[in-house]
């Protein structure tokens, strides 16, 4: 695709325990290394939405979870990609995260929120995680 940028669909996964909600860091070796996001990847053809969560999850993390409803959906334009990114509320239905591919996961509050450097995609989404869940 010369000359054009790609365009990719996205899902995330927004896991909460308690007050805290799931976070990993990207590998260094990647694009946008060593920044912090939610768990997901891209969606495949012929996958839905909710299939590619399922999928990415199990292989990232090794959970399997259940997505529910979507919190909300950005698109954002990378130098290299544009992104639409769908996040989901998911719960874990079996498995305890592990680091497959990620550099390492956090739970964290809404407060430590601007402790961690996210991929410009969630700064967006973190603004909505800090107005409007209630937890």
């Amino acid at each position: 695709m010369t000359g054009s940028k790609q365009f990719v669909e996205v899902v995330a996964a927004l896991i909460w325990n308690e007050d805290k909600f799931l976070i990993c860091q990207r590998p260094a070796n990647k694009a946008r290394g060593l920044l912090w996001e939610f768990v997901g990847g891209k969606v495949e053809q012929g996958e839905t939405k909710a299939q590619a969560l399922i999928r990415e999850c199990q292989e990232e993390l090794a959970i399997t979870v259940e997505p529910h409803d979507i919190f909300t959906e950005v698109t954002h334009k990378y130098s290299d990609i544009t992104v639409h990114l769908t996040l989901f509320n998911c719960t874990i239905l079996n498995g305890q995260p592990q680091l497959l591919e990620h550099n390492d996961m956090k739970w964290i509050t809404k407060a430590e929120i601007p402790s961690y450097e996210f991929c410009p995609a969630d700064v967006e989404i973190l603004k909505h995680i800090q107005k409007d869940i209630k937890c």
